[in-house]
């Protein structure tokens, strides 16, 4: 069983899943947005993230609003600096995929194919 498979949340439904999904998949279609969640992995200010990514402070500083008013980054105030960090590992684990699936692509790597055969366990509960 899953840590989470008990979480209050448990009786979602899949419309839920779906769209809950699509609107973090959405969040993550930006390049910015998606080199910032990469480099969330540790807790940064708005100045060393600006000094890594290709946009302006403004920018960037808009960037992490959206994405801490979506609920994929935290932040906390250390003085007068505001520290962002990413809320959860899954969306770290999600981002990694995508970029691991980006590389293969431009690379011209083929890509990894796993086929669940019939009766194979998912490792997922079901229902």
């Amino acid at each position: 069983m899953r840590a989470h498979d008990n979480a209050s949340g448990a009786g979602a439904s899949e419309a839920e899943r779906l769209t809950v999904a699509a609107e973090v998949l959405g969040h993550l279609a930006d390049p910015t947005r998606l080199h910032l969640l990469r480099l969330l992995s540790t807790e940064q200010d708005v100045t060393s993230l600006t000094t890594r990514v290709a946009a302006s402070r403004s920018s960037v500083s808009q960037h992490l609003g959206r994405l801490r008013l979506a609920g994929l980054v935290q932040a906390r105030r250390d003085g007068r600096r505001m520290l962002y960090r990413l809320t959860s590992d899954h969306l770290a684990d999600l981002v990694g995929q995508a970029l691991d699936f980006a590389d293969h692509a431009v690379r011209g790597i083929p890509h990894h194919q796993h086929r669940i055969t019939a009766g194979e366990d998912t490792g997922h509960a079901a229902g």
